[in-house]
């Protein structure tokens, strides 16, 4: 059994397919866990966890049970601290706040009765309140950016968007109220689910606008995000903003459906002095009309709505949702926080009417654009922060990241960031694609078709190694891995890519190797194994690949992108064509 610390995926489907093979345990799954949380200490990510001994008690638990029976056995995850977890302190990241609940909050214990385990509770900007991620006081500290520290994480479930980037969990929950659930998804190049509002339980949720509040996810792929939407959706009694209205539309699109996308006319379009990201966008707009009609639309109806959060009445619904501390602890918020809050004494009944009639006539004109739109599309966020430039300008920043998320909520909208490129420096730049209520799986299944041709180079990766997809010889135990091995490369993960490539054996010098070709009309999925590489021997590895063979970009089953061996196409017509077993290891054993 394959239990060491440095070979375990945990992406959520390779680590249940371990699991169900019984190459790994829950323990050697915990042992990591707990390892990569040291090692990444400096980000800030925890405000607490649970004790090692209390984990390894869950997992031999587990480990008592049948993998089969549930569908998160043994899957790591983390939870946002304002969402209460049995056995943890809440601390909305303010300790003066501090509470040990008695329970844990409906979504997660959801999860848990699915067999997940949690680590632990992850930083935020305090109450909830802010897009950045630095508004976390000690002793929490900012949390840091998975790609490059020196950058914000965005806010302000941070912690609950690194924690996942860096691989440390699975999956995790987050909340949303104005961007929190989106914002660092788009920063740390991973997807974040806002789901439509009502839809997840908001019981056990320490309040920012009670109203508005979803339980956000947070997952490194879209079918990730899918599959626990799926297990986390669940109508609460309990809850009084539950929604009665939950049949989600059908997902169901053919591939050459052709949709239909809303985005903002380009002179509404606003990316705060940023070209770079404005170029980006641009180019992810003529992506997207490969897939169908780009409509430029009047997106004044949506920033209207906007600018109602924070300038209108709803501040005072913030305020209303911890008033007792507020006014008995004002000085244990973080000075930020307790500026925006002090505005909700200034509001009043008839300003909080005004603006409940003019957010419904913005309802109207927003829903009628939508029917005509599979959705729309704007960036996640305008553009990314240096840490240190926040700290110098904290609210005026922090506003301008908001302009593409804070009507979600007051519009009853439905969401999903997603990646869609780099910036030049390696930063991600990230896109959300939005429509009506109950529009959830819908939206990710455009979303998927977005990823399908995105072309969009492999992510990067959050520490010194590379990853690199293998099909033949160097697989574990075939005759070229020892060259993978030689050079301190680390198995990652079993996989398969995007159904869209043929394999061939090639008729080229021993050892025996396929080749792996595109092939978007007739193309299968294909076995593969992930590997990681010490960055600084990666040009030492691609130096001895000789042609027909080169290093290119592959395309996993869930729509990333990794850097893999692909084949050059003039040696096929004296090869065969083998892709009907699959993969390369299933090729040599009906040849054996």
């Amino acid at each position: 059994m394959n239990t060491s610390t440095d070979c375990l995926p945990l992406d959520l489907f390779s680590l249940r397919q371990a699991y169900l093979d019984g190459t790994t345990t829950v323990s050697a799954v915990i042992r990591q866990t707990l390892a990569r949380v040291k090692d990444f200490k400096n980000h800030n990510i925890w405000i607490s966890l649970y004790a090692e001994s209390t984990l390894m008690a869950q997992a031999k638990k587990l480990e008592g049970l049948n993998p089969h029976d549930l569908p998160l056995y043994g899957i790591p995850f983390a939870v946002k601290d304002n969402i209460d977890c049995a056995g943890l302190p809440t601390t909305a990241a303010c300790p003066g706040f501090s509470y040990l609940p008695a329970t844990s909050a409906f979504a997660v214990q959801r999860l848990l009765d699915a067999g997940a385990v949690l680590i632990g509770k992850t930083n935020m900007d305090q109450f909830a309140t802010g897009l950045t991620g630095t508004r976390s006081p000690e002793p929490y500290g900012i949390c840091k950016n998975a790609l490059n520290p020196d950058y914000i994480s965005g806010g302000s479930s941070s912690g609950s968007a690194v924690a996942v980037a860096l691989s440390i969990v699975s999956f995790s929950l987050g909340t949303d109220t104005a961007g929190s659930g989106r914002v660092p998804a788009a920063f740390n190049n991973i997807v974040g689910l806002k789901p439509t509002r009502g839809l997840l339980s908001c019981s056990g949720v320490v309040p920012a606008c009670k109203s508005l509040d979803c339980v956000s996810i947070f997952s490194p792929t879209l079918a990730e995000a899918e599959y626990l939407l799926d297990i986390v959706t669940a109508y609460d009694a309990h809850d009084s903003y539950a929604r009665s209205d939950r049949q989600l539309l059908a997902a169901d699109l053919t591939a050459t459906a052709k949709l239909r996308f809303g985005v903002p006319k380009p002179e509404q379009l606003n990316f705060f002095g940023d070209a770079e990201s404005q170029a980006l966008f641009a180019q992810t707009v003529a992506k997207l009309q490969t897939l169908g009609e780009v409509v430029a639309i009047d997106f004044q109806p949506f920033l209207e709505a906007a600018a109602l959060l924070y300038e209108g009445p709803w501040v005072a619904e913030r305020y209303a949702g911890i008033r007792p501390f507020i006014e008995t602890h004002p000085e244990q918020l973080h000075p930020v926080i307790l500026e925006i809050l002090a505005a909700a004494k200034t509001k009043n009944a008839i300003a909080a009417f005004d603006a409940l009639h003019r957010l419904q006539q913005l309802k109207r004109q927003t829903t009628t654009l939508l029917q005509g739109l599979s959705c729309i599309v704007v960036p996640t966020a305008p553009r990314i922060y240096r840490i240190e430039d926040v700290l110098a300008d904290p609210i005026r920043l922090n506003s301008n990241l908001g302009y593409y998320t804070n009507y979600m909520n007051l519009l009853d909208l439905a969401a999903v960031a997603i990646p869609a490129d780099f910036y030049a420096n390696g930063l991600p730049f990230g896109i959300t694609l939005f429509s009506t209520a109950l529009s959830d799986n819908r939206l990710l299944t455009i979303a998927k078709r977005f990823a399908g041709i995105s072309g969009q180079p492999p992510t990067p990766s959050n520490s010194r190694y590379q990853r690199l997809a293998v099909c033949g010889a160097h697989l574990q135990g075939l005759p070229l891995n020892p060259q993978l091995l030689n050079l301190g490369a680390r198995f990652y993960a079993s996989t398969r890519t995007a159904a869209k490539y043929r394999l061939y054996a090639l008729a080229i010098a021993p050892p025996e190797r396929p080749g792996l070709v595109r092939d978007d009309h007739a193309g299968q999925s294909i076995d593969v194994e992930i590997w990681e590489l010490p960055k600084e021997n990666w040009a030492n590895f691609i130096s001895n690949i000789k042609s027909p063979l080169c290093i290119g970009s592959v395309e996993m089953v869930d729509g990333s992108w990794e850097y893999g061996f692909l084949c050059e196409p003039y040696p096929l017509d004296k090869s065969v064509d083998i892709t009907q077993f699959g993969g390369w290891r299933n090729y040599l054993q009906n040849k054996a």
